[in-house]
C-alpha cells in the first residue's frame, strides 16, 4: 500500500488521483483515514462573473471579466456599479435566456425585463441610457467573495447547466435534470405558478412550463417528478447526506420536487413531505440553513451537504439585505477553523445568472442545455492555492465529483458528460493552512438571526 500511496503521489495530480488515494487509504492520518471525507456545495442565488467578480486581482490572474458588453442595438455599455442589495429583479426565465444569447451574440441583455420592489423610487437606476441589466455589485460590498476566491480556485468557465431559473436549476443541482421521469425528453424550463408552493407540496393546480426538444414550451405539469438523484445514488452506498434550506417548499428546496424523496401526505389539512429520505432535509419547523453552522461546530457535519440561503442571505436581486458573501464566509471559516478543515471540500457556486449581463457564450447541447456563466470558487486544503480555472464546469460537475469521490454510478444526466473538477486541485500539494476569511456579520449573526425565514420572490 505505501508503494502504491508513493507512484500516486508522483503521478496522480488530478482529482481522479486524489479519488485513488482516498479510496485507497493514503491519506492523512498515517494513511488510515480517507482523504476527502466531506464535500460541501453552497449555492446562492442569481449571478453572473462579470456582475459579481469586478476584481482587479482576478483579472490580473486572467479570469474572463469584461467591464462592458454588447446590447441589441451594437452598443458597447460600460457596466456601472450597484448595491448587491438593489431594489429591483430581472427576468431570468428561459425567454430572457434566449434574448440575451442570441444566437451566441450575447447582445440581448438590454431585452430583459425588469421588476421594480413594490414602492421603490428611481427605480431602475438613472443611467444615461438606462441600462439595468449592465451592472456589477460594488466590490466594497463582495470582499468575502474576492478573498475567497483569490486565495483558493476561482473558475471562470462554470454554466448553469439549465437555461432558465432556480427551480430547474435546483433539479440540475441534485439530479443533472429538471425531467419530470428518467424517460422523458422533457425539462421543466420554468419557475413554478402561481408560486405560493413548489414540488409535490405545491397547491392543486400548480405548474411548471416544460420544454421539447424542438424548444416549444406550450406544455405544463404539475412540479412534481419521479427520476433518480445523486441523494439516492448516496443513501444506496450510505454515505450521509442533508440538504439546508429555508423551507419546504421553496423552489430552491430540491428534494421537494421528487416524489419518492418527498412522498406526499395531507396532514391537518396541509400537504406535506413525509418520506424517509425527507428527513435529512433541514427546513423549518425543525431546522434552519443556518443549522449547518451547529453541525460544524458540533462536528457532525455530513459527508456530503447541499446548503441553500435563506432569501436574505442569497444574493438575490430584489430580496437579499446584503449579507450574503458573509454568510458564505461563516461557514468557511466554520469549517476552515474546525478538524474538518483536513478532509473537506467546499464547492461555492450560484444557480442561475439573474438576468444580468454576462459576455460568455455558452456551449449549446439541446433545447435547455446549457445554460450562462455562474461563479465557482473550490475551497479546500487540496485546492489549488490563487488559480484560475479556465476548463469547462456544470452542475453536472458538481454531481461527478461527488460521484467520483465516493465511487458512486453515474446518473447519467448532466453528470455524465461533465468533467470532474480535476483542474482545480492539486492532491499532492502540501495542504494549504486555512487563513479566516474577514466579513462584517460572523456566524453569530446567522444563529441568531430570528427574522422569519425568506423564499425568493420569483415567478420572474
Amino acid at each position: 500500500m505505501t508503494r502504491l500511496c508513493a507512484v500516486l503521489s508522483l503521478i496522480g495530480v488530478s482529482v481522479m488521483a486524489g479519488v485513488l488515494l482516498s479510496l485507497n487509504g493514503c491519506g492523512g492520518s498515517g494513511g488510515s483515514e480517507p482523504l476527502i471525507q466531506h464535500i460541501v456545495i453552497i449555492v446562492q442565488e442569481n449571478r453572473t462573473p462579470d456582475n459579481l467578480f469586478q476584481d482587479p486581482v482576478l483579472i490580473s490572474r486572467h479570469a474572463d471579466i469584461n467591464p462592458s458588453g454588447l446590447d441589441s442595438k451594437g452598443q458597447t455599455i460600460a457596466l456601472a456599479p450597484i448595491d448587491l442589495a438593489n431594489n429591483y429583479d430581472l427576468s431570468h426565465s428561459h425567454s430572457a435566456f434566449v434574448a440575451m444569447y442570441d444566437a451566441g451574440k450575447m447582445d440581448g441583455a438590454d431585452l430583459i425585463p425588469i421588476a421594480c420592489n413594490a414602492g421603490q423610487t428611481n427605480c431602475p437606476p438613472p443611467n444615461t441610457p438606462p441600462n439595468p441589466q449592465f451592472m456589477y455589485v460594488n466590490p466594497v460590498q463582495v470582499q468575502p467573495y474576492f478573498q475567497l476566491a483569490e486565495q483558493y480556485t476561482f473558475g471562470d468557465r462554470m454554466f448553469q447547466s439549465n437555461q432558465g431559473p432556480s427551480f430547474p436549476a435546483h433539479q440540475f443541482l441534485i439530479s443533472g435534470t429538471s425531467a419530470p421521469t428518467a424517460t422523458s425528453n422533457l425539462f421543466a424550463s420554468s419557475n413554478v405558478f402561481p408560486g405560493t408552493a413548489a414540488g409535490c407540496i405545491a397547491p392543486p393546480g400548480s405548474v411548471v412550463q416544460m420544454i421539447d426538444p424542438s424548444g416549444n414550451e406550450s406544455q405544463h405539469q404539475y412540479p412534481c417528478f419521479e427520476h433518480a438523484t445523486l441523494n439516492d445514488l448516496l443513501d444506496a452506498k450510505g454515505i450521509s447526506w442533508r440538504y439546508y434550506a429555508p423551507s419546504a417548499g421553496s423552489i430552491w428546496t430540491g428534494p421537494d420536487a421528487i416524489r419518492h424523496m418527498c412522498q406526499p401526505q395531507t396532514l391537518n389539512g396541509q400537504l406535506v413531505c413525509t418520506g424517509s429520505a425527507w428527513n435529512n432535509v433541514i427546513v423549518p419547523p425543525r431546522g434552519t440553513p443556518a443549522d449547518v453552522l451547529t453541525d460544524i461546530s458540533l462536528n457532525q457535519l455530513a459527508q456530503v451537504s447541499w446548503v441553500i440561503p435563506d432569501g436574505k442571505y442569497s444574493d438575490h436581486a430584489g430580496v437579499n439585505d446584503g449579507s450574503g458573501p458573509s454568510w458564505v464566509a461563516s461557514i468557511v471559516n466554520a469549517i476552515g477553523n474546525s478538524p474538518s478543515w483536513a478532509h473537506t471540500v467546499i464547492v461555492i457556486t450560484w444557480d442561475d445568472w439573474g438576468g444580468w449581463y454576462d459576455h460568455v457564450p455558452p456551449k449549446i447541447v439541446n433545447s435547455y442545455e446549457y445554460g450562462f456563466r455562474v461563479p465557482l470558487i473550490v475551497v479546500s486544503p487540496y485546492a489549488k492555492a490563487g488559480y484560475i480555472s479556465h476548463a469547462t464546469h456544470d452542475f453536472g460537475s458538481i454531481l461527478k465529483f461527488v460521484e467520483k469521490t465516493y465511487g458512486l454510478a453515474s446518473l447519467g444526466y448532466a453528470d455524465a458528460p461533465a468533467d470532474d473538477f480535476s483542474d482545480c486541485f492539486d492532491f499532492t500539494q502540501t495542504p494549504l493552512q486555512f487563513h479566516t476569511i474577514a466579513a462584517p456579520f460572523s456566524a453569530e449573526h446567522f444563529l441568531n438571526d430570528s427574522r422569519p425565514a425568506t423564499d425568493p420572490d420569483d415567478d420572474y
